[in-house]
């Protein structure tokens, strides 16, 4: 006999409690440790919407689809009403162009994401220990609660391929992208991952390298050891960033208050300076339970391959120490590919309500998901590891 399973909406994470969604989204955390993933916590999610960054007057209103079960809450699919595409990562402005000149209104959308990140993990966040039928039952109520509402679609972004699996059975449209993420393999060190790659982009590294760090003291802090003005820092950097990448920023100041006061632990920023001046430019990352996430960066001043070595090298490096085995730089940036970061799938899965629209993007999308694969192939190829005929490294300077 199914269980009974009742499903409600809920808009605003505040309206849940904290140990309720992070049963929900991160369990592995419950005895202690790092969650897999902390963009699922509530702390994150809650963060982003108190601070107003994904906020109705942002454009994004939170319309949280919850399952429960003899009064505990053991499923949840965040879900966004939008009035627009920006900050999802996922692009589909061509086909809210076609939809509107063919008469139809593409907007508001549903999404299910994490607001502003275009981190992989976990959309249908299902508790230890739930019925069954509780993932489907949610996919199937985004669904209805797209199509019941008249509205064009809803947008799973960033998913598992288990669960554009499960969505693809309800009807949604899969769909493939690809990022660029560096993983672990044994390397023990940074030395340790030179000597994988090829002898001539090995040297290149160490020049890059030497070359971005010249003059410049670089640091990498974390918890207790963040203090207001390194948040104050980061923020400048953010706000350089962002106004020129996407015309203004997404996330407000109140958004890194929170960070700092509430996911301190979470967080690892990087900075670098000449000795004893200030801050030139700076990254924030984010520490999951294998994964080091890096999201913003910015700078103060043009350097050469300061960029990279910010971002990238120091984000490996702290990776190996920390004993994460990966790194995920975000989205876009084929010149993540000479730092050793390879071309990883990542997936999406779209209802779209009317069949008019539903039938040239699921060809679109057909077309789409070839042409991805062949690049990730392409990519790889072009990755600077050392290839099985060049031998092992030598011990040259």
């Amino acid at each position: 006999m199914a269980s009974a399973l009742t499903l409600r909406l809920v808009h605003a994470a505040r309206e849940i409690a904290p140990e309720a969604w992070d049963a929900c989204a991160a369990p592995e955390a419950a005895e202690g440790g790092r969650p897999e993933n902390p963009f699922l916590t509530h702390r994150f999610v809650l963060a982003m919407e108190e601070s107003g960054s994904a906020a109705p007057r942002a454009g994004w209103a939170a319309h949280h689809l919850i399952a429960e079960a003899q009064g505990r809450i053991v499923g949840i699919l965040p879900i966004y009403l939008k009035s627009d595409s920006q900050g999802e990562y996922v692009f589909d402005h061509g086909w809210a162009q076609a939809y509107e000149r063919a008469g139809g209104s593409y907007y508001p959308k549903l999404v299910s994401a994490t607001p502003f990140t275009p981190v992989p993990g976990r959309r249908l966040l299902i508790a230890p220990g739930a019925p069954e039928e509780t993932a489907q039952a949610l996919a199937r109520a985004g669904r209805d609660l797209a199509t019941n509402n008249g509205l064009s679609s809803l947008h799973v972004n960033f998913c598992l391929e288990e669960e554009q699996k499960l969505f693809e059975a309800e009807g949604f449209l899969p769909r493939l992208d690809l990022q660029y993420h560096w993983r672990d393999e044994g390397y023990g060190d940074y030395a340790g991952f030179l000597g994988a790659l090829a002898s001539r982009k090995r040297k290149a590294l160490r020049k890059e390298r030497e070359a971005a760090q010249a003059g410049l003291e670089i640091l990498r802090l974390t918890g207790a050891a963040l203090e207001p003005g390194h948040w104050d820092a980061m923020w400048v950097f953010y706000q350089d960033t962002g106004a020129r990448k996407w015309g203004r920023p997404y996330l407000t100041r109140e958004a890194f208050r929170r960070l700092a006061a509430t996911m301190a632990e979470d967080c690892l920023i990087v900075l670098a300076r000449e000795p004893g001046g200030p801050w030139l430019a700076g990254a924030l990352n984010l520490i999951g339970r294998d994964t080091l996430y890096g999201r913003y960066w910015g700078a103060l001043e043009e350097r050469p391959f300061l960029h990279f070595e910010v971002c990238y090298h120091q984000a490996m490096e702290a990776a190996l120490e920390m004993g994460l085995t990966r790194v995920e730089a975000g989205a876009q940036g084929e010149h993540k590919l000479a730092r050793g970061y390879r071309p990883t799938l990542t997936r999406s899965a779209h209802w779209i309500t009317d069949p008019a629209l539903r039938k040239p993007v699921a060809d679109h999308l057909r077309r789409e998901r070839a042409s991805i694969l062949e690049a990730q192939a392409e990519l790889d190829a072009a990755t600077p590891f050392r290839r099985m005929d060049e031998g092992p490294a030598s011990g040259e300077a």
